[in-house]
């Protein structure tokens, strides 16, 4: 009897080794709520960072391939003394804003071209980089009419605190920070992204060549005075290659 009433007597906790082990499990999910508690805010913010770094990467590969696929296009009212066709491109470019025709990207639309505007603008949200498009037609003017076109569909590209710039540069590969009313496109676009808090020109900073060198009416040229931009491009092939000789 008296050795299965001790043998009893020891099985399970007391009272006391209950509470200490309650303690010790408090103690334990405190020091691992504190540790959470300061790591999780900067868990938060690397994932805020990584997804406003993807948003950006995203919404700039956007814009590169959108200025790449400018079409060489006029609005087709202009004309000179003798009555040939003296339009320039429809292809304004400014340090903050870029208009340009090319081919109706929307899933939704007739397969034709649209008039696109990427330009620093402002919404509920603050200042943004916005990509916007207009329906082209023939004889609608050209770029420098371009607030007068009836621009919709605004997509946000790139928000503050970054801030974008654009430069250009033709056949002479030097870059220049407006194109306006120039006679052929542009051969290139450099996109600059500076963070407006550091004034630090990001890496990110890219540039694209446009693929159309050539106005359409080019296809059909029989002779390279029939199409000005060969005729200025073959000049300045020829300039160049005399100025090599000559340094040689």
């Amino acid at each position: 009897m008296s050795r299965e009433a001790a043998s009893s007597g020891n099985a399970g906790f007391t009272l006391v080794e209950a509470l200490l082990a309650t303690l010790l499990m408090g103690l334990i999910l405190t020091a691992l709520a504190t540790v959470t508690a300061q790591w999780m805010p900067s868990w938060d913010r690397g994932v805020a960072r990584l997804q406003r770094i993807e948003a950006l990467g995203v919404g700039l590969d956007r814009l590169i391939a959108d200025i790449a696929a400018a079409e060489d296009v006029t609005a087709g009212t202009g004309v000179d003394a003798s009555g040939a066709s003296v339009d320039a491109p429809i292809f304004d470019g400014g340090e903050l804003a870029v208009v340009f025709v090319r081919t109706t990207l929307s899933p939704n639309a007739v397969t034709g071209l649209e008039v696109v505007r990427i330009a620093e603008t402002t919404d509920d949200r603050g200042p943004v980089v916005a990509r916007s498009t207009a329906p082209f037609s023939p004889g609608m003017g050209g770029a420098r009419d371009a607030e007068a076109m009836l621009f919709t569909n605004p997509v946000s590209i790139i928000r503050a605190p970054l801030r974008l710039s654009f430069s250009y540069s033709g056949p002479d590969r030097v870059w220049q920070p407006t194109w306006h009313g120039k006679s052929q496109l542009p051969r290139a676009v450099r996109v600059r992204l500076r963070d407006l808090a550091t004034s630090e020109t990001l890496a990110v900073s890219t540039s694209t060549i446009i693929h159309a060198e050539l106005p359409a009416h080019c296809t059909w040229a029989k002779s390279v005075a029939e199409c000005p931009v060969l005729a200025g491009q073959a000049s300045s092939s020829g300039s160049q290659g005399n100025g090599m000789l000559g340094g040689q």
